[in-house]
């Protein structure tokens, strides 16, 4: 399986996320599944990518070439896609992968969530989105996610995706 990861390539996160990263990306090595994602070697995307290549896993990064402006990009992928735009990035992530999991990020990270949703809403794609949600990160968006529901604007949030606290739970919703 080839699982997208969206997350932070921020160096100022605490070590508790990037941690958390570093550990999925060990088990996305260690049960035989392909990391892919948006190809930075820090924060969140660094970690868990370092995490599946410290345990010999698969990586694919996606990125157009001048996001090395904002971010160094991560030498040891398996496989790297230079794209012209972030919306191809985005399109690519979809194109390469199978499951999607959403870790503590930034405003990018959920440009990424709420178009994969949308795309999954509207039956464009198929695949498990997992929201991982590290001490209680995304807390907050949850409850406004379920309040939008309740008053009618959404679905409920689990027939869309599902949320995780540790990696554990990530790969029970993965049912592998």
């Amino acid at each position: 399986m080839k699982i997208c990861l969206y997350g932070s390539g921020s160096t100022k996160i605490d070590k508790i996320y990037t941690d958390a990263a570093y550990e999925l990306g060990c088990k996305i090595a260690q049960k035989g599944h392909a990391l892919v994602f948006g190809g930075g070697d820090t924060g969140m995307m660094g970690a868990c990518a370092h995490g599946v290549h410290d345990n010999d896993g698969e990586s694919i990064g996606i990125a157009p070439e001048w996001i090395n402006n904002f971010e160094p990009l991560c030498g040891e992928c398996s496989e790297f896609i230079y794209v012209n735009s972030m919306d191809e990035r985005k399109k690519k992530f979809v194109e390469y992968s199978d499951a999607f999991i959403i870790s503590p990020g930034g405003i990018g990270t959920l440009d990424e969530f709420f178009e994969i949703i949308t795309l999954k809403k509207l039956k464009q794609i198929d695949a498990e989105i997992i929201v991982f949600n590290v001490d209680g990160f995304y807390d907050k968006m949850l409850e406004m996610i379920d309040e939008m529901g309740e008053k009618g604007f959404l679905y409920k949030q689990s027939e869309i995706f599902k949320v995780a606290s540790t990696v554990e739970e990530i790969f029970e919703n993965l049912g592998v």
